[in-house]
């Protein structure tokens, strides 16, 4: 029992990181330096349509429209502390590619601030900054 780590979470990532250098490396070279914080940056930002058909209003004709729907899974992760980093990114990215304005979304990440806390708030901000920052210079 003495070589068991303390944190299960490190070894399963260690195993992941040798299975991925051995055999997947050889399908996708990207995910040999995978991490889950930057799953976001493999997944392309939708088109604004794409969002719609799918998030919007294509099935349901008086429902939300594509931008809130996002604008509340922000309001949501934010809550929940601010824990799912890449996920934050993500909408955010589909967010304003939906039509949200950077107002709209720091207005969004404010508001979970009543709920989540403060800390969860900044740290949403922060990475909605990244996000933001990142897909302007795209």
């Amino acid at each position: 029992m003495t070589d068991t780590p303390a944190n299960p979470f490190e070894a399963l990532m260690r195993q992941t990181q040798e299975m991925t250098e051995t055999w997947v490396k050889s399908l996708n070279p990207a995910l040999a330096s995978f991490t889950p914080s930057t799953m976001d940056k493999m997944w392309p930002t939708v088109p604004a349509e794409m969002l719609e058909a799918f998030l919007g209003r294509q099935f349901n004709p008086g429902g939300l429209e594509a931008k809130t729907r996002l604008l509340l899974t922000l309001l949501g992760l934010t809550i929940q502390g601010a824990v799912a980093e890449a996920q934050i990114r993500l909408t955010v990215r589909h967010a304003i590619a939906a039509g949200a304005t950077r107002q709209e979304v720091a207005e969004t990440i404010g508001l979970a601030a009543l709920f989540g806390g403060v800390p969860a708030m900044n740290k949403a901000m922060e990475l909605a900054t990244e996000a933001l920052d990142t897909e302007g210079k795209a």
